[in-house]
């Protein structure tokens, strides 16, 4: 037997069995992101006075003044995270998301290095979700599904 031959049938078996997982890959990536966010949005709300004070004073978000900067920030904090943990219109949800990190990089000159480790490892994953889509496991793609139908 021929080393290639040897070598197609554990690599197409290895192969099909990652693409077996991939669903679950893509749903568990949309889940950590999204619960990272949703998390911070919690956090936001239960102390809406340390929220207002934090954009008054430590982070300098452009363009907009603080208290309409916290309301509209804690909204996407609870609100995208949700879209993109259902995968329901996925790709803007992570588009908007990857804005909002980009903004809160941007905003807060005080951000420690594993704090700016964590805003790019979650921009990574968000450009993935972006460019690869949300994955069969979705509302997305069985909506997609129900359209061909």
């Amino acid at each position: 037997m021929k080393v290639p031959t040897l070598v197609a049938k554990p690599y197409g078996l290895a192969a099909a069995g990652l693409d077996f997982l991939a669903p679950l890959f893509d749903l568990a990536l949309r889940l950590f992101v999204a619960w990272a966010f949703f998390r911070s949005g919690l956090v936001k709300i239960q102390s809406w006075d340390a929220t207002l004070y934090l954009f008054e004073n430590e982070y300098a978000v452009p363009f907009l003044p603080p208290e309409i900067a916290a309301y509209l920030g804690t909204a996407a904090e609870l609100t995208l995270p949700v879209f993109l943990a259902l995968g329901l219109g996925t790709r803007f949800a992570v588009l908007a998301l990857f804005v909002f990190n980009a903004v809160a990089v941007i905003s807060y000159p005080d951000l420690s290095p594993a704090g700016l480790k964590d805003h790019l490892l979650w921009g990574a994953l968000m450009l993935v979700t972006l460019f690869h889509g949300p994955g069969r496991l979705s509302l997305d793609a069985w909506l997609c599904r129900r359209v061909k139908a």
